[in-house]
């Protein structure tokens, strides 16, 4: 599905320095655009981010002449950017209406039952489904900072238990992790994140006064207790069938057709469903619930032409980063240490998908086990391999890039969408470097460094 190591490194020609400069600058604008020329970016974004895009595409093709890498990237954009938008679809067509005052405990009620539901539906499924009602409920006081604790622990460290949570996760288990070892040994980590994020979000929602401004409709029923109100039922049904259909991965179960290419296998049923049901969604959508939801199709159009633009320019960096990781003088430092934080820092900044899929790659082949045996990344996963130490090593991985996803607003895919349909509410969101100077730094970073110590430090959990 999304690329790995010995892909990275197998290229025909390695990538020039200067070739992440596309890269710095897409990120750049993303910071910068909407704050110094908005009214420029917010018309030209496509333009830009396809066009950087497509000129780090060129110089692979035309002048290193490698296929490879932009092969195996087209096929990760397209599973990315088509399982965002059916499950967007989707869950426009189910409007959520929670009748209640919207304290901090209830906030962070709303919050913590979408960690749970997060390894079910997923990260973005579950993401999509309560960030609408989490707006409606907290209408008469939102405030960016409620958005981007939402993204903390609805899109990032909910989806910590299961395969099915977040990608990183789904690919180590197409990889052969088993599919219980995340909650088997990850359940103690995610109790600590989700306390802590919770906990400060409380605090934080405490400050806001309004909170305490009861909510006129409410008050007008004199209704004492929560009641929540679903409109739209039908799209649960396309809603399993996306969520359902990543399952069908031809790497996982043999006789699926596929397109081969270069000893690997690529979806494209899987995809066809997905998009059929999203088809289906819009088409049979209760009118009432888009109508309530507001739904349209800006945000998820933001989505998919910048990742269009970050998942091509991303090539060289992930390629580079790649090279300078598997040098053998770098073996040595192959630790538990490492791999967190050299994980989470590339999780934040360049997708923690193929940043899971690199690191976990690079970890085997210290033990010369290979990813693509499904025999031995199980034996990896579980200390039964050549060291008992590769399951912490799986451990520092897994953690880092499903908690570090959140450190920015392009390090995991629901990140930007919850920051769009923020947006298109009429929310100010932080910019690009004002979300990391603002909240990700003060809040998350304490988390993320008292997870470190105690799970993989101490070994405490």
């Amino acid at each position: 599905m999304l690329n790995n190591f010995i892909l990275l490194v197998q290229s025909q020609h390695a990538a020039p320095g200067f070739l992440i400069i596309p890269f710095l600058i897409l990120i750049g604008l993303i910071a910068a655009g909407p704050i110094f020329f908005g009214h420029f970016w917010e018309h030209n974004y496509k333009k830009i981010a396809v066009t950087l895009g497509l000129t780090v595409l060129g110089y692979y093709l035309i002048v290193l002449g490698d296929v490879h890498m932009p092969i195996h990237t087209f096929f990760e954009y397209a599973s990315f950017a088509i399982l965002l938008s059916s499950l967007y679809i989707a869950a426009g067509g189910i409007y959520i209406n929670i009748n209640a005052n919207a304290t901090p405990a209830m906030n962070v009620a709303l919050v913590a039952t979408g960690a749970v539901l997060a390894n079910i539906v997923g990260t973005t499924g579950a993401s999509l489904l309560l960030i609408r009602p989490f707006i409606r409920l907290n209408v008469h006081r939102i405030k960016p900072y409620q958005i981007v604790f939402f993204i903390f622990i609805v899109s990032n460290a909910g989806g910590l238990l299961t395969p099915l949570g977040d990608p990183p996760l789904f690919i180590g288990f197409l990889k052969g992790v088993p599919f219980f070892w995340t909650l088997q040994h990850l359940f103690s980590p995610w109790i600590i994140s989700i306390i802590l994020l919770c906990l400060v979000f409380f605090f934080v929602d405490r400050r806001n006064k309004e909170a305490y401004t009861p909510r006129p409709e409410v008050v007008a029923k004199n209704e004492e207790k929560t009641e929540f109100y679903v409109s739209g039922k039908r799209n649960l049904f396309w809603l399993a069938i996306i969520i359902g259909a990543i399952f069908l991965d031809p790497n996982v179960i043999d006789g699926l057709p596929h397109i081969y290419y270069d000893g690997n296998k690529f979806s494209f049923i899987r995809e066809i469903l997905q998009l059929s049901a999203a088809f289906a969604c819009f088409k049979f959508s209760s009118k009432t619930a888009l109508a309530g939801n507001q739904f349209n199709f800006h945000p998820i159009l933001e989505v998919v032409f910048l990742f269009f633009g970050i998942f091509f320019t991303m090539m060289p960096a992930l390629q580079l980063s790649a090279a300078i990781a598997s040098s053998p003088e770098f073996a040595q430092y192959i630790t538990p240490n490492f791999l967190y934080w050299a994980t989470g820092s590339l999780s934040g900044f360049l997708d923690n998908a193929p940043t899971y899929a690199n690191f976990l790659s690079l970890a085997m082949a210290k033990y010369d086990m290979a990813q693509n045996m499904p025999a031995e990344v199980s034996a990896f996963a579980n200390g039964t391999g050549a060291n008992p130490e590769t399951l912490i090593l799986l451990e520092a991985i897994s953690l880092a890039a499903v908690l570090f996803g959140a450190f920015t607003y392009i390090g995991n895919g629901p990140n930007f969408m919850v920051k769009a349909i923020a947006e298109s509410a009429g929310i100010k969101m932080p910019s690009f470097f004002g979300y990391i100077v603002r909240f990700s730094i003060p809040f998350l970073l304490p988390v993320l460094i008292l997870v470190w110590y105690l799970v993989v430090q101490l070994r405490l959990f």
